[in-house]
């Protein structure tokens, strides 16, 4: 119960981020506005995001995040079908990389829960330090150029989407063991800042017009601080020997090398279809 229930509700939200994710992508894209296709995406990835948290109450973050990771790996055939296209054969390889990585990492490591709860003092510790560290990445954002303003926000949302996953676990904790009590616990409000914080940092990264950069960066930092911090906060570990572990660590390698690859051809194509649609906008100002 403890392995497969959040494995099976990890790969559901997977598939709802990734199609409420094409949804809202192909619907800005073609109307320039929030139109209904918009609103249909956000609710299925809102979907998603439940699904997530249920997978992150019942299950370990070693589990689940490279679980939702696949969100990637499906939006391929989603996009292309949106595209009227085949995916590449690119595209296919490096999708096959991921899965691979993701079945050897999970069935090696076998991750379990950890029963320990976060004590305060170590979290407050833990995510103060990591603020403290995006606030500097802020400020040299703002004194950078675009390519470096569009990383460091890059970095700074998928680091705090990363804390958003370790807050959104001890907050389902607490719901499933105390209701009501739930309500009175920081960690929620918590939550609800850092949460709207990164959702301010992706638009700023996704804003400095380098979705190449931002996005790939965004992606694999969100991966690595959550399972940063579910070891140290946590206390999650995978009990495998020194030789697995090194093992283990060369397949994360190949796993978030597979994740950049695959992030920056969906970076690209988003590019190429914005392009798209400003050219029969810029034709009618040309024309008037």
């Amino acid at each position: 119960m403890h392995s497969w229930v959040p494995a099976l509700l990890s790969v559901l939200a997977a598939i709802l981020i990734a199609a409420g994710t094409v949804m809202r992508q192909r619907a800005s894209h073609a109307s320039g506005a929030i139109a209904r296709g918009w609103w249909i995406g956000a609710v299925i990835a809102l979907c998603g995001f439940a699904s997530q948290v249920a997978a992150l109450g019942l299950g370990s973050i070693l589990l689940v995040q490279p679980l939702v990771v696949l969100a990637i790996l499906f939006a391929l055939p989603m996009e292309a079908w949106a595209d009227h296209r085949r995916p590449l054969r690119k595209e296919w390889a490096w999708g096959a990389v991921l899965v691979a990585c993701v079945t050897i990492f999970l069935a090696v490591s076998r991750p379990e829960p950890s029963p320990r709860r976060p004590e305060d003092l170590l979290m407050v510790a833990t995510i103060g330090g990591v603020i403290v560290a995006l606030l500097i990445c802020v400020i040299a954002a703002e004194r950078s150029n675009r390519h470096y303003k569009a990383l460091l926000y890059g970095v700074t949302g998928g680091a705090l989407f990363g804390m958003s996953a370790l807050l959104v676990k001890t907050v389902a904790y607490q719901f499933l063991h105390d209701f009501a009590g739930a309500f009175l616990q920081p960690e929620l409000y918590l939550f609800l800042v850092v949460a709207s914080s990164a959702i301010v940092a992706q638009q700023r990264a996704f804003g400095a017009g380098e979705l190449q950069t931002s996005f790939p960066a965004l992606t694999v930092v969100e991966l690595a601080v959550s399972m940063a911090l579910g070891v140290v906060v946590l206390g999650e570990n995978l009990n495998v020997s020194v030789p697995t572990a090194v093992f283990l660590g060369i397949v994360l390698a190949v796993m978030v090398r597979a994740v950049l690859e695959l992030a920056k051809l969906a970076a690209i194509r988003a590019e190429e279809i914005s392009r798209h649609a400003r050219r029969p906008h810029a034709g009618r100002v040309a024309a008037r």
